[in-house]
């Protein structure tokens, strides 16, 4: 009977790790490489550009390989799930020194579209929704999670309710039901799609998982209930994190609900058509959002983008942002010191984001500390504000305790990483402190002591040394063995001299031989459980992002309109659009330097003129033009004056 051919018991591993995520590139860790083998390994070569080769596979002959530097994986890592791909890393679990056999290696990471950390995977103005479906009869449950920031929601209703939905969050990855996905992907379009098993969906299992994420004994606090396909499909993200290696994520504590009845829904093809997010002129085009994005702030820009995409309909809500951007307005001034301090402030959302899933970078946690530090002066200079800013700023919590810790424990310009230089700070442990003066200074310390045992033996040419075989060392030549102390233990006979070791010699061999590991060591146990004081900071930081995020989008609108002469527009119930002399951003920000824009009136209402038809042309001299306006930004033409400026007050047509 012919002998069946078998794998290499490297390959016979990779390709069982490859069975159970058959979806996913697996990116193997071999040394310093990350390497993948057969379909992969051509899927990697198109993809990323790399040079295929073969791998030796025993008696079953090569199998194509292709691989790159284990300290560029955060590179390609980015551009196979920009790709679109799933990414499953399988890393070495011990050190290869120690490993008797083959070295253990297993999943540490799986990456998809919908759950990315990394700061190259993501755009810093967009949110990074991993959107989970529950479809029942004419019904449809939907839940929005973006792992990166810890936005957590759910809504419900009719299949065309949700679709308008998916068109406004834009998520990036679809989790539904097995069986499920042509029929999604006919109704909705051609999303990223994963199918998971039926039990992920099951309502009472779907309240246990979000109770135990949450930490909480029930869930009626979120007021969540009235969605049960939402909750399920909530849920149901939460099985995909477990099964994607990304368990315990603590800035997933909290969940709220998108109620339909609250916003403007406009479906992907209104937005399109509107241009806010996307130009029709594709590159080279502007669309809505750029001219009104003066965000100091990633934060910032996310939740600008989030109220384009699904505009409130509240209007206490409504005016009582427009009373925060009148009171920038009428204080140049504060307005730009505030936003001076809100650019200091860095992605507080997505720096907790990579704190939660333990990738934070030691740069990171200080950027945090600084904007943590710089949240008490902000909101103190905004003390003397008008109601709605003072109500909007009481609700920041206090974070000075931990931001102390953060200056204690971490070096003031801490290294990139662990391992490539200082990270915690001097005097926070005592043998930390040690250990570095004998890695820094040993060269010193070996001098010091070959001069007092010189002074001490009287042996003036004793010198200290070392080898691999014997590490440190005291030659001593043969004229002056008499004077040796008794306590010198000798190791090593030469023809004119002798080699001896001391206790002391010993002792500081094993120290400095020692300290560099040590060094990492007590640096990534001290980092380690700062990251755990953090964590338990989350939902305060948290609470003070949302905060500062919405200060710094009306911030930026109070900004706008000083630059561009915008009013307040009066807002109210009726069916009534009336806009005097308005004029469109974009257009205006196209325009060229030497052209003036000539505004328009519109005039719109239930009874007497629903419709208007606006064209734009370029004018005849002495002729007037008509451009396509928006009824959110109104002006005259009259400069700004003192504050508040009185163009920045709007009027009706009676």
């Amino acid at each position: 009977m012919a002998k069946i051919a078998e794998d290499t018991p490297m390959l016979k591993h990779y390709f069982e790790v490859k069975s159970q995520h058959p979806e996913a590139i697996l990116l193997y860790r071999v040394g310093d490489f990350f390497e993948c083998y057969s379909d992969d390994a051509i899927t990697a070569v198109k993809v990323l550009g790399l040079v295929q080769t073969k791998k030796s596979n025993g008696e079953k002959g090569p199998v194509a390989m292709a691989g790159f530097p284990h300290h560029a994986l955060e590179n390609y890592l980015t551009k196979l799930v920009r790709a679109g791909f799933k990414v499953a890393v399988c890393d070495q679990l011990e050190d290869p020194k120690f490993a008797k056999k083959l070295v253990k290696r297993g999943i540490t990471e799986i990456v998809t579209p919908g759950i990315s950390f990394g700061e190259n995977m993501l755009d810093v103005k967009e949110n990074n929704f991993l959107c989970g479906l529950t479809i029942e009869k004419h019904l449809c449950g939907a839940a929005f999670l973006d792992v990166s920031t810890g936005q957590f929601q759910v809504a419900q209703g009719t299949l065309d309710y949700i679709g308008t939905l998916l068109g406004s969050m834009k998520p990036r990855e679809l989790v539904v039901q097995r069986g499920y996905e042509k029929g999604l992907k006919d109704r909705f379009g051609d999303y990223y799609t994963t199918s998971i098993d039926e039990w992920a969906f099951v309502y009472d299992a779907a309240v246990e998982r979000l109770k135990r994420q949450l930490g909480v004994e029930s869930l009626k606090g979120f007021a969540i209930d009235p969605y049960p396909l939402g909750v399920c499909s909530a849920g149901a993200l939460l099985v995909y994190l477990e099964q994607t290696q990304h368990t315990g994520l603590k800035n997933i504590c909290s969940i709220g609900r998108i109620d339909e009845a609250r916003f403007v829904w406009m479906d992907k093809f209104t937005l399109r058509n509107l241009e806010v997010f996307q130009s029709a002129s594709g590159a080279s085009g502007v669309p809505l959002v750029e001219p009104l994005d003066k965000c100091s702030t990633p934060m910032g820009a996310r939740m600008l983008r989030n109220w384009l995409a699904m505009p409130i309909m509240d209007l206490k809500e409504l005016n009582a942002r427009y009373d925060i951007v009148e009171h920038f307005v009428g204080a140049p001034e504060l307005l730009e010191a505030t936003q001076e301090d809100l650019g200091k402030l860095g992605d507080i959302e997505r720096i907790l984001g990579r704190i939660a899933s333990g990738k934070a970078m030691p740069r990171e946690v200080m950027q945090l500390g600084r904007a943590l530090a710089l949240s008490a002066p902000i909101r103190e200079r905004l003390s003397d504000a008008p109601e709605a800013l003072t109500k909007l700023l009481k609700g920041m919590k206090n974070c000075a305790s931990l931001v102390k810790e953060i200056q204690r424990v971490m070096a003031p310009e801490p290294a990139i990483q662990i391992g490539k230089g200082p990270v915690i700070g001097t005097g926070v442990d005592p043998e930390l402190d040690e250990l570095r003066s004998l890695s820094a200074g040993g060269k010193d310390y070996l001098l010091q002591m070959q001069q007092r045992e010189a002074e001490r033996t009287g042996i003036s040419s004793l010198k200290i040394a070392y080898n691999n075989v014997f590490g440190y060392y005291i030659e001593v030549r043969n004229a002056y063995k008499d004077q040796v102390p008794p306590e010198w233990i000798r190791k090593q006979t030469l023809v004119n001299a002798e080699r001896y070791i001391t206790e002391e010699l010993k002792e500081y061999e094993e120290k400095i031989l020692t300290a560099e590991d040590k060094i990492l060591s007590i640096e990534q146990n001290l980092f380690a459980g700062l990251i755990g004081q953090i964590q338990q900071f989350i939902p305060d930081i948290q609470t003070n992002s949302r905060i500062l995020a919405k200060l710094d989008v009306l911030a930026g609108f109070a900004d706008q309109a000083v630059q561009m002469h915008y009013c307040r527009p009066e807002m109210n119930d009726s069916k009534v659009l009336d806009i005097r002399q308005g004029r469109h951003p974009v257009i205006e920000t196209l325009m060229p330097a030497a052209e003036e824009y000539v505004p328009n009136d519109v005039y719109l209402d239930s009874t007497e003129q629903q419709i208007i038809i606006l064209s734009c042309r370029r004018p005849r001299p002495g002729s007037a033009i008509s451009t396509r306006s928006s009824p959110a930004w109104a002006r005259r033409t009259t400069s700004p004056a003192a504050s508040p400026p009185s163009w920045w007050k709007c009027w009706k047509r009676r």
